[in-house]
């Protein structure tokens, strides 16, 4: 578990599958430490890697430009990327980039896994 100042809370394995859990403000400062988490995460090429969303209260551009580098990296293994618990005004932001096309977005953590 992450220190509560950082908006990586935690990164674990399920099974195959690697979860890893954003908090706060992903903002310009922030994308670097959620950058080497998602990359760490990548270097183990798990099946699906379930970005959970949930307690995220912002994100900008630079936010979205590291998703996009992660989701080519798993792409490019040929895993799945899923981002989950996405709030309403996250949400927003990812329709108006026309990325909710783009991502796998679904309603919890659980069913991220199973897709």
């Amino acid at each position: 578990m992450a220190d509560h100042d950082n908006c990586v809370r935690e990164v674990r394995r399920e099974g195959n599958d690697i979860v890893v859990s954003l908090a706060g403000e992903i903002d310009l400062h922030k994308a670097p430490e959620v950058h080497r988490a998602l990359v760490g995460a990548c270097e183990g090429k798990p099946r699906n890697l379930v970005v959970n969303l949930e307690q995220v209260t912002y994100m900008d551009s630079s936010g979205i430009g590291t998703l996009v580098e992660v989701f080519r990296r798993v792409n490019a293994y040929e895993g799945k990327l899923g981002l989950s618990g996405v709030g309403p005004r996250v949400r927003s932001l990812f329709e108006i980039t026309k990325l909710d096309k783009f991502f796998n977005i679904y309603p919890s953590e659980a069913e991220a896994l199973r897709a």
